[in-house]
């Protein structure tokens, strides 16, 4: 294949990876967005391998068999509730990818003309390096905290605010000596190991609540880092592909920011600016009321409106197929049944969208927290099935909470709202919900599948 056909297959590729994001953004769209990315990859791919400066097209082939099959595995066996994680361990895939093809770009250097180019060419290792080092440390701590393995609290080491900054400072020196040595390996080395550790630090000082932030952010990061490596590689597609992913990401967590009440700058900068939080929420709350799968059913059938309101524990229980039934029934009945969703419901933007269009919900009932939080005073019954700090009062109420701000779905303006949880423990903040304890709120304990199996029963 020649140069210039490589090309034409690049651009070709880039206007389907637009396609791809244009779909993507809306739910009905969405299927062939996932198609246009999936055309686009395969052109690039052939492009490249068959293109006139490849080689070893043998080890190539290999090594896409192998990790076709390692992803066709993980893609059958991945349940929804674990793909939060396995986004951020891809993510942190593609940052070893920037910094190995660094070191690669380094030790086996173009032939460059000019010293400017040469200069120019150093810089691109420097900061891909960089970029790559930061992302694979810093998704796989997110992806630890989305599997629980590390603790969701935000780690706060004496200074951590200057220490960030140093290993920032520290770079640029290395990277002044790295420069003057001619593209040394020793001053990249050291740069690495504390860009390794510059990550790990500045997701690790983020709390559980922003993860899905986090995870966006991270998004953003592996894009820069992936078009750090087209220019190492002089590869235009890898170069346009890193930053729309880069851009992309980045507008994304801007975005959940904005509906979150966090600033940008302080996620990004692992808590950067904010305030230490002096309350948890276990004081003393009051009693909590229990309620019957049996006494929910003719809480519903004697409503009018009814919105649901789902969150991670829905997705754990695997409950969107029942949640239908009930939303078919109720609706076959009269009933104004809709969604409520939170701009960070799951762990993942889009993960409760994704749930629920599986269980065919229809699009036109599932609501943005923004278009729907103005009804609730007028809603006879909530169900809040596995969200806890999306509902939380104490994001208004409390100043002092780690929640403190953030925009919250009103569920408790309603005249009745009913909880499903295992048990009263906090959520994923780790702050208890003052919802529990309101005189119009009961609880549905138990498994959440389960609950709404019964209340099908009694519908």
């Amino acid at each position: 294949m020649s140069a210039g056909l490589v090309q034409a297959a690049y651009i070709i590729a880039a206007v389907f990876f637009i396609m791809s994001l244009a779909g993507l953004s809306k739910q009905e769209s969405a299927r062939a967005g996932n198609y246009y990315g999936i055309a686009g990859m395969a052109i690039a791919l052939l492009a490249t391998i068959f293109g006139p400066h490849s080689s070893g097209i043998a080890w190539i082939l290999l090594a896409m068999v192998i990790g076709g099959g390692i992803g066709i595995h993980l893609a059958r066996k991945v349940e929804m509730t674990e793909m939060p994680e396995l986004v951020a361990i891809l993510h942190s895939f593609v940052g070893m990818a920037a910094v190995l093809v660094g070191y690669n770009s380094l030790i086996d250097a173009p032939i460059l003309t000019t010293h400017a180019e040469h200069m120019i060419h150093l810089v691109e290792v420097y900061i891909g390096v960089f970029i790559g080092a930061v992302t694979f440390t810093g998704s796989i701590v997110a992806f630890g905290k989305l599997r629980g393995v590390i603790s969701s609290s935000p780690l706060n080491l004496p200074h951590k605010h200057k220490l960030n900054l140093a290993a920032i400072v520290v770079s640029a020196l290395l990277m002044k000596w790295y420069l003057g040595s001619d593209g040394g390996l020793l001053p990249l080395f050291l740069m690495t190991l504390i860009a390794f550790a510059f990550g790990y630090h500045l997701v690790a000082s983020i709390g559980g609540a922003d993860m899905p932030v986090v995870v966006s952010m991270l998004n953003s990061y592996s894009g820069w880092a992936a078009a750090a490596a087209g220019f190492m590689l002089a590869n235009d597609l890898l170069i346009v592909t890193g930053a729309l992913v880069g851009s992309s990401g980045a507008i994304l967590s801007y975005i959940m920011c904005k509906a979150m009440n966090r600033s940008f700058i302080s996620v990004i900068a692992g808590g950067f600016g904010q305030e230490v939080a002096v309350s948890t929420g276990d004081e003393e709350q009051g009693e909590h009321r229990e309620s019957s799968a049996e006494e929910v059913a003719e809480m519903l059938k004697n409503s009018k409106s009814v919105i649901i309101t789902p969150g991670y524990g829905m997705a754990v229980a695997q409950a969107q197929y029942p949640v239908h039934e009930i939303t078919e029934k109720l609706r076959a009945q009269g009933i104004e049944v809709r969604f409520g969703i939170h701009p960070v419901a799951g762990r993942l933007p889009g993960h409760m969208n994704v749930l629920l269009a599986e269980a065919k919900v229809p699009y036109d009932i599932v609501l943005e927290m923004d278009e729907i939080n103005d009804d609730f005073p007028e809603t006879d019954t909530v169900l809040v099935i596995g969200a806890n700090d999306t509902v939380n009062p104490a994001a208004l109420d409390d100043p002092t909470s780690p929640i403190a701000g953030m925009p919250v779905l009103e569920v408790w303006n309603a005249q009745n709202v009913v909880v499903f949880k295992r048990s009263m423990n906090t959520g994923y903040a780790g702050v208890q919900n003052p919802l529990f304890f309101k005189e119009n709120s009961s609880m549905l304990f138990g498994d959440a599948k389960e609950s709404c199996m019964k209340i099908i029963e009694h519908l």
